[in-house]
């Protein structure tokens, strides 16, 4: 499999929809560790402490939970151009709008599946405040003293009707390619995973196990270490954040995990995948069959049933409450924990 082109440099920025703004805030600030920079019209606008732009995440106030937009940045006005003019000939939508969160303006379309998709090459870096500044120049904002305090937002996975055909947007008009996927024994493709560039992975595709498009199943978050996974784990029992799954090591890309629930109902992995990069430029797409699969992770977990049902927003009639945290709420700090 061919190297990345090089078009797309990496995953920007991720607007993720909740239905209660504050206490989706709450846990991205206290128990990823991240900083809310700012927040305008019902947009909270955070970011992960090696984050180089203003923010990575925004998080937005809205009926349902579910992923609004994913960012991307080209790696030059020349690429954006040309990945714009490669989607509108190969029969794509979209139109130009103002960027937001320092982004310039920026290419706004949607892939096969429904799930809208943004490119942006013009960006302002963060300069932060003297209060979170670091010690030392080469990173953008001191580590954090609260929560796991993670890297950065590391991956996205998109749940899709037809995973290879949403998938084949990115691998043919934005230059990725795909490093891993599951083949069913029909020889349907249930997932694979892209990158743009020397990480494993940037963007996953998994089936809908419920028919549904335009679904979110997760947002990753690198930590720096195993251990920082483990303490999550413990951070989210204590505040009545509902684990789904973990901690456990991947079999596919070989990612230590941990999946929760945010409390605005949206699935968030914390992962440990920095030890692992493709450097090969001929990579060879590395296929798992159906019975692999059934083995489940690498150490012998099962994949529960609901990592193939469960995504945002919720399918009518689908009850999300039991996703929803049991004691956080109660504890949550009174009054405005914005720093």
């Amino acid at each position: 499999m061919p190297a990345p082109r090089g078009w797309i440099a990496h995953l920007g920025y991720a607007m993720l929809n909740t239905p209660d703004l504050d206490a989706t805030v709450w846990f991205f600030e206290n128990i990823l560790g991240m900083t809310e920079v700012r927040r305008v019209d019902g947009m909270a606008f955070l970011r992960a402490y090696d984050d180089y732009e203003e923010c990575s995440i925004i998080a937005c106030q809205a009926p349902q939970a579910g992923i609004r937009r994913t960012a991307f940045r080209a790696a030059s006005e020349e690429a954006l151009e040309a990945r714009v003019t490669a989607i509108l000939d190969a029969g794509g939508t979209g139109e130009w709008e103002d960027g937001v969160a320092g982004r310039g303006r920026t290419f706004v379309t949607a892939d096969p599946d429904g799930h809208e998709i943004a490119l942006y090459y013009d960006t302002v870096w963060y300069e932060a405040p003297e209060n979170l500044a670091a010690g030392l120049k080469n990173q953008a904002q001191a580590k954090p003293n609260r929560g796991v305090g993670v890297r950065r937002f590391d991956h996205i996975n998109f749940l899709a009707a037809r995973p290879l055909e949403a998938s084949s947007f990115h691998v043919d008009l934005l230059g990725a390619r795909p490093t891993e996927q599951i083949r069913m024994d029909d020889g349907r493709i249930a997932a694979q995973w892209v990158s743009f560039g020397q990480k494993s992975y940037d963007v996953v595709y998994t089936e809908d196990w419920t028919g549904g498009s335009g679904r979110l199943h997760h947002l990753a978050f690198a930590t720096d270490t195993r251990e920082e996974i483990l303490r999550a784990a413990d951070l989210c029992l204590d505040q009545g954040v509902h684990i789904e799954t973990g901690p456990h090591k991947h079999a596919i890309q070989q990612t230590f995990f941990l999946y929760v629930f945010e409390p605005g109902g949206n699935r968030i992995e914390l992962c440990n995948p920095l030890t692992r990069l493709v450097l090969a430029p001929d990579w060879p797409l590395v296929t798992w069959t159906e019975p692999e699969r059934r083995r489940g992770q690498a150490w012998g977990l099962g994949t529960i049933e609901t990592f193939h049902t469960h995504g945002t927003p919720p399918m009518e009639g689908q009850d999300d409450r039991v996703y929803r945290p049991t004691g956080m709420l109660g504890k949550r700090p009174s009054g405005d924990a914005r720093r």
